[in-house]
């Protein structure tokens, strides 16, 4: 049996950051469906260009993204990453987009990493080992 179910955001973004949200989270849901060398590639041209995000700014960005998608709100860690990334790249910033996997139980997972932590995403992450990273450019 299912029931109704309201999601309720303390700080609500923005209209105009919202609107912009929308905009990565539909870039994101089919980006999300490449094999991961496409992902890879397509990620590592759109950050070109792009400054290091700083953790505020890609928690804004994930903030919002949840926000506006009840896909990117559950478990949908891959889209959610992607938009989020993508997200800060409208804004010129770009934050460490990460996928990896961990063992025992097995388990992949995507996020991304500002000035060197993941972002909202807890202690469980370092349990998985990254395999693709798309990092901000160095200058």
């Amino acid at each position: 049996m299912s029931s109704p179910e309201t999601l309720f955001a303390a700080d609500r973004p923005p209209l105009s950051l919202r609107l912009a949200a929308r905009l990565a989270v539909a870039v994101a849901l089919p980006v999300a469906h490449l094999p991961p060398r496409r992902i890879r590639l397509l990620l590592s041209m759109v950050r070109r260009g792009a400054a290091p995000a700083t953790y505020r700014q890609a928690q804004a960005a994930r903030s919002a993204v949840i926000t506006v998608s009840l896909t990117c709100a559950g478990k949908g860690c891959l889209p959610r990453s992607i938009a989020t990334a993508l997200l800060c790249r409208l804004h010129g910033r770009w934050p460490t987009w990460r996928t990896g996997v961990r063992t025992g139980p097995f388990g992949a997972h995507a996020w991304v990493e500002a000035e060197g932590r993941a972002v909202d995403e807890g202690e469980q992450v370092l349990a998985f080992r990254p395999l693709i990273t798309v990092e901000p450019r160095r200058p």
